[in-house]
């Protein structure tokens, strides 16, 4: 049975590499006990984020703790996170335009479930996203630049107006090539048409 350090030092190297968070299952996994996990809480050294998802109390604080939460949220029972930040969310995340999306836009497989209620922060979508169209930013997934551009075309929730600016800025700072629109855009009718639009 390892002792307190080696139980330390396993959750810490899983922590580090997910802004200080971790899962009850990943705190079980480096020798935690689940009757444990309840007394760390109330001492102080854990902090309980989420049902399953605990924090280390001392972790420095990070860029945008709540992306890392939610990625963990969507881990399936192989623990493996299964949502990628999309549309909305992957904008402002890539700074393109000035959306400020009032709810965090994830996407997840069509197989995707869960028992409790999707937390509220959170606005689903279902959908296939291959590697290629992923991105790694924070330490979490996001769809690349060009799917988000044609994911958010595609489903027209946004004004025109922030839609022509996240395209001019993608291409501005070579997050999207034309040409990379070229090859996109014979198959996406929407994206045809928007691009028309404002003469690209």
């Amino acid at each position: 049975m390892p002792g307190a350090r080696e139980k330390f030092d396993r959750l810490y190297a899983t922590a580090t590499l997910q802004d200080g968070f971790f899962t009850a299952r990943q705190a079980t996994a480096a020798g935690y006990g689940t009757n444990s996990h309840a007394y760390h809480v109330k001492t102080g050294n854990w902090t309980r984020e989420y049902r399953g998802i605990f924090r280390l109390a001392r972790y420095p604080a990070t860029e945008r703790p709540d992306l890392m939460l939610w990625f963990l949220w969507s881990m399936d029972r192989n623990g493996r996170p299964q949502g990628v930040y999309s549309h909305s969310t992957a904008l402002s995340l890539y700074e393109l335009s000035d959306v400020n999306p009032a709810k965090i836009h994830m996407t997840v497989p069509v197989e995707f479930r869960r028992r409790a209620p999707v937390p509220e922060v959170l606005s689903l979508r279902s959908g296939h996203i291959p590697l290629s169209d992923r991105r790694p930013l924070l330490g979490v997934a996001v769809t690349s630049p060009l799917r988000t551009v044609v994911d958010v075309v595609q489903e027209g929730s946004l004004s025109p107006d922030l839609l022509e600016q996240a395209v001019q800025e993608a291409l501005a700072r070579g997050l999207v090539t034309g040409r990379e629109l070229a090859g996109v855009r014979l198959g996406c009718p929407e994206l045809d048409e928007f691009l028309r639009r404002i003469q690209l």
